[in-house]
C-alpha cells in the first residue's frame, strides 16, 4: 500500500498530524506527506514520513495564491507518479477537504478518507463526522482509525530526535520564550513578552527568546539585556533542540508549543480564544492555559484582535506566567 497523507495548512497543524501519520505508516509501504510551504519544515520532521509534496493550495492560509491551471495539472501529475492508492485528507474542523479529495480522485487515488459535513458525492470512499470539540491531534487519530489505521502508539506529538543545541543556549537550565504568533491577534504584547523576561530572570530563571529570521526585532526587544537572544538564529530542527533542552516554555498559540509538546517539554501557553483552546491546546505534555477563554473574541477565528486592548491576553500580567512556570517546574 502506498500512501499519501494530506494537510496543507501551517507549522503547528502538521505536527498535530503527527501520531495520525504514524498510525498510517505503520500499516502502508511508503508515506508521502502532502502539505503546504508552511508546513514544510515540519513535515521534515515527522517520523514515518518518506516523502513530502510541497503545494501551496489556493484554498488554505492567510494569503492564498490565485488558482491556476497549470499548477494544479502538475500537482496532479505528480501524485499520480507517486503511485499512491490510499489517501487520508486533514483538514481542520472549519475547512473543507472536498477540493483536495477531488484533485487526489483526478491524479487516481483509488481510497480516500476524510472527516466532511458536507455531502462528498463520488470524492470520498470514508465520508467520517469528527467529534464534538475534539482536540485537532484526536480528530487525525479517530478518522485514520476509521479508514483502517488505528494508533500504532501512544498517540503523542513526537518529532525526530533534535540536534545538540547546547552551543546555542549555553550550559544549564533555561527557560523559553517565544513571543511571536502567526496572527496578531495570538501574541501577547511585546512589553508584556519583555516584562515576564525580567521578572523570570529576576526570581532566578536563565531565559532563552527564540523567533524567527523576521521577528528579529521582537526577540531583541524582549530579551533586553536579561536574556539570550536567539531570534532568527534557529531553523526547525535547532528550535526543536532548544524547547526539548527548556525546563519550560512559554508561548502563544503558535507553532512553537505544538514543537514544545512533540519533544516533551511542559508548555504556558498564552491563549488568546479566537479558536478553541479545547482543539489546539498543547497536546499530550502538562500545560497551563492563561488567557480569557470567554472574551468577546472567543471563536471569531480573527487575525486582528477585534475587541480595543486585547483584554483576552494583555490582562495576563508578568506575575502570572512566573506562577505558571513555577508551577510546571515543581510538577516536572
Amino acid at each position: 500500500m502506498r500512501a499519501l497523507v494530506t494537510r496543507l495548512d501551517s507549522f503547528g497543524d502538521v505536527l498535530l498530524a503527527g501520531p495520525a501519520i504514524r498510525a498510517v505508516a505503520a500499516r502502508a509501504d511508503t508515506v508521502t506527506l502532502l502539505c503546504g510551504p508552511r508546513g514544510a519544515p515540519a513535515a521534515r520532521l515527522l517520523p514515518g514520513v518518506d516523502d513530502i509534496l510541497v503545494w501551496d493550495a489556493p484554498w488554505v492560509g492567510f494569503t492564498p495564491p490565485p488558482v491556476g491551471r497549470g499548477e494544479v495539472d502538475q500537482l496532479i501529475d505528480t501524485i499520480e507518479a507517486s503511485a499512491a492508492d490510499t489517501a487520508l485528507i486533514l483538514a481542520s474542523f472549519h475547512q473543507s477537504p472536498l477540493p483536495a479529495a477531488l484533485l487526489l480522485r483526478l491524479a487516481g487515488v483509488g481510497f480516500i478518507a476524510a472527516d466532511s459535513d458536507d455531502y462528498p458525492g463520488s470524492l470520498l470512499d470514508v465520508r467520517h463526522q469528527r467529534a464534538p470539540h475534539a482536540h485537532e491531534a484526536e480528530a487525525a487519530l479517530d478518522l485514520a482509525a476509521a479508514a483502517g489505521f488505528p494508533a500504532a502508539d501512544d498517540g503523542r506529538l513526537r518529532v525526530l530526535p533534535p540536534p545538540p543545541t547546547a552551543g546555542l543556549t549555553g550550559p544549564g537550565p533555561y527557560v523559553v520564550v517565544h513571543p511571536g504568533a502567526s496572527v496578531p491577534a495570538r501574541a501577547w504584547s511585546p512589553e508584556r513578552c519583555a516584562e515576564a523576561v525580567r521578572e523570570l530572570a529576576a526570581v532566578g530563571h536563565r531565559v532563552v527568546v527564540t523567533g524567527g529570521p523576521e521577528e528579529s526585532e521582537l526577540t531583541a526587544f524582549v530579551a533586553g539585556e536579561q536574556a539570550l537572544d536567539l531570534g532568527g538564529r534557529t531553523g526547525a530542527a535547532e528550535l526543536s533542540g532548544v524547547l526539548a533542552g527548556a525546563d519550560t516554555v512559554v508561548t502563544g498559540n503558535t507553532g512553537p508549543a505544538h514543537l514544545a509538546a512533540a519533544v516533551g517539554t511542559p508548555v504556558v501557553s498564552l491563549f488568546a480564544p479566537v479558536v478553541p483552546a479545547g482543539r489546539w491546546r498543547p497536546y499530550g505534555v502538562p500545560y497551563v492555559l492563561l488567557g480569557d477563554q470567554d472574551a468577546p473574541c472567543a471563536d471569531s477565528r480573527a487575525r486582528q484582535c477585534p475587541v480595543p486592548g486585547h483584554p483576552c491576553l494583555d490582562t495576563v500580567t508578568a506575575h502570572d506566567v512566573v506562577t505558571a512556570v513555577e508551577k510546571l517546574r515543581g510538577e516536572r
